[in-house]
């Protein structure tokens, strides 16, 4: 269900039979073996797949399961996905997070997408889209827009000053995203696309498509100070200000 209440068909990776429109975030250190077992309850086909790591790619026939098998040597975060019927299946919401990381810092977690709502309708029952045409009507975070996502504890920033609060995004959806922090500049950790640009302090950053960056923020003013996509059109839900992408820092 969107924030104005309108529904339309989204999928998600989840740890159990209950439905939740986050996809199930995975977090483990570096060199850690992770062994995944991912069961197709849908009743298509579908696949599993992790960006830019070789070998783990399967298709998933319905009522199947694929067992995958890997180990990251160093820090950062990736995207895993359904790669089958590519890109329909992971823009209808099948696209998650594993982090790679031993850091002590306060974690947060904002997994970026946005939808066309006819599309996921049209998706679902097989109907080709174009993607030329693309323009999405809903902007949300761990599946949520505002004011939603302001209670969801894993991706509100809340603080005090001088914590160091580390920031893990990706964009899993179709279109660029610029985040816009109002109050606070933040460091670049880690880039997948960009890894030149770790260490630059910025209070702007684009995320691109199937693209991830941690960012790492100290505080050092009290107040409560929101972050949206300088896209506007990225703020709204259904058209409607400000039901989108945005939510708030709060540093007490």
């Amino acid at each position: 269900m969107a924030v104005d209440s309108s529904q339309f068909p989204y999928y998600s990776f989840n740890e159990s039979a209950n439905f939740q429109a986050e996809n199930k975030r995975i977090i483990i250190a570096p060199n850690d073996s992770l062994f995944l077992m991912i069961i197709n309850t849908d009743s298509i086909t579908h696949g599993f797949n992790i960006k830019n790591y070789v070998g783990v790619n399967r298709t998933i026939l319905a009522g199947d399961t694929a067992y995958v098998s890997c180990s990251f040597s160093v820090s950062g975060m990736h995207i895993y996905y359904d790669s089958y019927n590519y890109p329909n299946n992971r823009y209808m919401g099948l696209s998650g997070m594993i982090v790679v990381e031993n850091s002590t810092a306060s974690k947060f977690f904002w997994n970026i997408k946005e939808h066309q709502k006819l599309w996921n309708k049209f998706i679902s029952t097989g109907t080709a889209v174009t993607w030329q045409n693309y323009y999405p009507d809903y902007f949300t975070i761990n599946g949520k827009s505002n004011p939603h996502i302001n209670s969801d504890t894993t991706a509100r920033v809340i603080g005090k000053l001088g914590d160091t609060i580390r920031i893990y995004i990706a964009n899993t959806g179709q279109s660029v995203h610029s985040l816009h922090f109002h109050g606070y500049h933040s460091s670049i950790i880690y880039s997948s696309k960009h890894p030149i640009h770790v260490g630059r302090l910025k209070d702007t950053f684009s995320v691109y498509r199937m693209e991830s960056l941690i960012l790492e923020l100290i505080p050092d003013q009290k107040g409560e100070y929101p972050v949206h996509d300088h896209n506007l059109v990225a703020v709204s839900g259904g058209h409607i200000y400000p039901n989108g992408m945005f939510l708030t820092i709060l540093i007490q």
